[in-house]
């Protein structure tokens, strides 16, 4: 069996937040001109159908009792609550703000993982998830006129992705990849639909641009979903994790050339307090597997402080 391909896997993980850079960006596009909800819909049914295909290509299932276990279920429904969040702050604020406020969901799903699924995290990450945090209400600067009351709702969607992630984790062997993503892709029509009887917004007729920007957006979304589960599997997760944060650089630099965004020092002063605890975070929690797996092959109890750090 081949070891894993670390080189290869990192140039596939920066491709794929290349990819859901420009996701964002015909969604944003796209949200300037159709409703949220519609966004979602239209995006949600797209994903559905062609990764039933494949999933049935394959032989894995769609409509089967396994889509209502409670993990599979509750990552349907994070998944389309997270994206009604998003496509939504994404109509209302720039670009550049998602992106940076999204790039915190490693430190919220270290913290879940901690309250919920019992964990260990010590206090070095328990201390970089609070600079992380401190790096969010920098960016977000609630109490002055600089607030984007909007990104509260990406933070929310951050919450939610990290319930998806937990919920991920908590996964049956026997569910795949592609049912997976089959039954997320389909949460989203009920949840676009959901979001336009709630903005009480009717559907909009899709002209050529919207249409480019949909088709552009499914696109995108369905390579940078590829090349980020081929990057997984193919390195070493300690390795090829970090290079998620590209996708901000990615953002910043679309938002700049296609929407005339020029991100303000706090907003990269913020940006940059969140990604480096979240680069300290995934370092610590692979330093702990280290010491775990040495610790296992010599069969010595663990005797260091960094088996909680």
């Amino acid at each position: 069996m081949n070891g894993p391909d670390n080189t290869r896997a990192a140039l596939l993980m920066v491709g794929s937040m290349a990819a859901f850079a420009f996701e964002d960006l015909f969604l944003k596009r796209a949200a300037g001109s159709l409703p949220p909800g519609q966004v979602i819909a239209l995006l949600g049914f797209g994903g559905m159908v062609i990764f039933w295909i494949i999933a049935a290509r394959i032989g894995q299932p769609i409509l089967t009792r396994a889509a209502v276990q409670p993990a599979p279920l509750l990552r349907s429904l994070s998944e389309g609550g997270a994206s009604m969040l998003y496509v939504t702050a994404l109509s209302l604020i720039p670009l550049t703000i998602n992106s940076a406020l999204l790039q915190a969901t490693p430190l919220i799903v270290t913290m879940g993982a901690a309250l919920f699924l019992h964990e260990p995290v010590g206090w070095r990450r328990w201390s970089a998830i609070c600079v992380g945090f401190v790096g969010v209400l920098i960016i977000l600067r609630p109490g002055t006129e600089g607030f984007h009351w909007a990104g509260l709702l990406t933070v929310a969607c951050v919450v939610l992705m990290s319930v998806r992630d937990l919920s991920t984790r908590m996964m049956p062997a026997s569910i795949g990849t592609f049912q997976l993503t089959t039954w997320g892709y389909m949460s989203l029509v009920p949840a676009g639909l959901l979001l336009m009887l709630l903005q009480n917004t009717a559907p909009v007729g899709l002209d050529p641009k919207g249409s480019i920007d949909m088709g552009a957006a499914l696109i995108t979304g369905l390579i940078g979903y590829y090349a980020v589960t081929a990057a997984m599997r193919m390195g070493e997760v300690s390795v090829v994790a970090p290079f998620r944060y590209t996708r901000l650089v990615f953002a910043m630099t679309l938002a700049w050339m296609f929407l005339g965004e020029r991100p303000d020092l706090l907003t990269l002063i913020g940006s940059a307090l969140v990604i480096a605890s979240g680069l300290y975070t995934l370092w610590r929690e692979a330093l702990r597997k280290r010491r775990a797996l040495a610790s296992l092959a010599s069969n010595q109890p663990l005797g260091s402080p960094l088996k909680n750090g």
